[in-house]
């Protein structure tokens, strides 16, 4: 029967069923995540600009063959503002797992929070990435059978693939040996029911190694939805905390997203470490409290809330009043006290902010103020804190602001950050880290201080500063110094506050330097309680 001849139409129906797999094989995809262009260029721009990623694709290559495809597809469900993902049909079985884990990523309870700080930010997605990797580590780790499995079940769908080609081609070359009549030599014929039959095996090896990858899966399940919990809840930690960290120093989402990622990593790597990643709490209430006694102040006022007084200012008409409007039957009321000005209104003294001199912080950073006081926060942390805080509410009423940084008389380091542009995060750290060391001296740095103001009058006709003393030591003072200062204050009618941080009873008692240079001087002695300088916020 070999040695016979075979017709050509009996062959392709015998090989009808490869001839269609070789035809059109099944596309399979090495990515869950549906990314288009510009989710990929993301990815690439991302992955070129970050060692930490590159090396820690490295380190899972020696785990995982397709790594880089799995940190890709993390990366993009953190990233896209909708994630969607594959059906699990068209992906390569290679790559099952991959899918499988940003399933159990995208519905693990953390991940809406993380998401929602990593949703088109390519940085913090990528931080994300960064923050899971010991999850991803154990995850390759116990899902090694079912990589392997998938692995297998892989190459023998390529090679049932291979096969099935096979089957067409013996088919074309038996074709072109065929006679007029439709007969094909023997021979021919024989190479094609040959391949048939590998074809044959080929497919139902391919379906034992889909079934044993299937049940391999099945088992690693459960581990992969605890490690991908996990790591969504780290990385939603991770993110959180960089977040806050920046929030805490004054820095807006809006601005880190507009930094170059390698500036914005060497910032969260700067904050992150030594003694900025310690203040930040601390920083951060400060802000907060210098907010909120800003919130008290009341808008178009002339200075510092006191009180309710009656008059007809509608800019300063207190909300209950305002809410008698929406009682129809009570506005002729309203109408008849606004008319006899008896309407009631906050009450404030002092001046506005508006053409004011500049805040200039004095901060003593002298030996001493590396002490630790209560929870470890030093006087140091404490003062450049306050200091912090001093800045935002110059900015917040357009006035410049000046840190001098102060020990002994030859030891003075200014930082100037003008009202009328923003300050450099870079330029906010440097005032934050730099500390002098030495002794104490006062003369210096009050007198830089009146020198600048007294240079602000000069050239933009602004009076009326704010310096803020910030020391845990007192010092002596010259007579001829003490007079020109007192000259000077006179002219430019500026304003000296003191903190005294942990002082001796006696640095700061009547007729002591501090209370006699300072117009209104407080003494910190617990250092966690940030409401101490409460007032300053609000005359400032």
């Amino acid at each position: 029967m070999d040695d016979e001849p075979e017709r050509l139409d009996a062959l392709t129906r015998q090989a009808g069923r490869w001839l269609a797999l070789s035809a059109a094989p099944a596309e399979r995809h090495t990515t869950a995540v549906v990314a288009g262009p510009y989710d990929r260029v993301a990815w690439r721009d991302v992955y070129a600009r970050s060692a930490a990623l590159r090396e820690l694709s490295a380190q899972l290559l020696t785990r995982h063959a397709h790594a880089p495809d799995l940190l890709a597809d993390v990366f993009l469900c953190a990233y896209q503002a909708a994630p969607r993902l594959r059906e699990r049909a068209v992906m390569a079985p290679s790559h099952l797992v991959h899918h499988q884990v940003v399933t159990a990523l995208t519905q693990s309870p953390d991940f809406a929070a993380l998401h929602r700080e990593t949703a088109g930010d390519a940085y913090a997605a990528a931080m994300a990435v960064l923050a899971q990797a010991s999850a991803l580590r154990g995850l390759l780790e116990r899902s090694r059978e079912a990589r392997e499995r998938t692995g297998r079940a892989d190459r023998a769908r390529q090679e049932a693939e291979a096969a099935a080609t096979a089957v067409g081609e013996a088919l074309r070359q038996a074709a072109e040996e065929a006679d007029a009549q439709g007969e094909v030599p023997a021979p021919a014929a024989a190479a094609v029911r040959r391949a048939a039959e590998a074809a044959r095996e080929a497919e139902e090896s391919a379906r034992r190694e889909d079934g044993a990858a299937a049940q391999a899966m099945a088992a690693a399940v459960p581990g992969i939805r605890s490690a991908a919990r996990n790591a969504a809840s780290a990385a939603a930690e991770a993110v959180r905390q960089e977040a806050a960290l920046m929030r805490a120093w004054g820095v807006d989402a809006g601005e880190t997203e507009r930094m170059p990622f390698e500036e914005r990593a060497r910032l969260a790597e700067r904050l992150r470490s030594g003694r900025l990643a310690r203040w930040a709490e601390l920083i951060g209430r400060f802000r907060q409290m210098a907010a909120g006694e800003r919130a008290r102040k009341v808008e178009h006022a002339t200075g510092e809330l006191v009180g309710v007084t009656l008059g007809d200012d509608l800019s300063r008409v207190i909300p209950s009043e305002l809410a008698v409007l929406g009682v129809p039957e009570l506005r002729a009321v309203f109408a008849a006290r606004y008319a006899a000005g008896e309407l009631m209104l906050y009450d404030s003294r002092g001046e506005q902010g508006t053409d004011k001199g500049a805040v200039i912080a004095c901060v003593d950073t002298s030996h001493s103020m590396y002490a630790e006081g209560p929870g470890g926060i030093t006087r140091e942390a404490w003062s450049k804190a306050c200091a912090l805080a001093l800045l935002d509410q110059a900015r917040h009423a357009g006035r410049d602001f000046v840190g001098i940084l102060f020990s002994a008389a030859d030891k003075l380091q200014v930082f100037r950050f003008p009202g009328d542009r923003p300050a450099p995060v870079t330029d906010v750290l440097d005032f934050a880290e730099t500390f002098l060391g030495g002794g104490t001296d006062f003369q210096r740095p009050l007198g830089t201080a009146a020198k600048i103001l007294e240079e602000e009058f000069d050239s933009a006709s602004r009076a009326r500063g704010d310096i803020v003393l910030i020391t845990d030591d007192a010092c002596e003072v010259s007579e001829n110094w003490t007079r020109l200062w007192n000259e000077i204050k006179r002219r430019l009618d500026f304003r000296l506050f003191g903190v005294a941080i942990a002082t001796p009873d006696t640095a700061t008692a009547s007729g002591s330097v501090l209370e006699t240079l300072c117009d209104n001087l407080r003494t910190v002695d617990d250092l966690t309680d940030v409401h101490t300088t409460a007032d300053l916020f609000r005359v400032i």
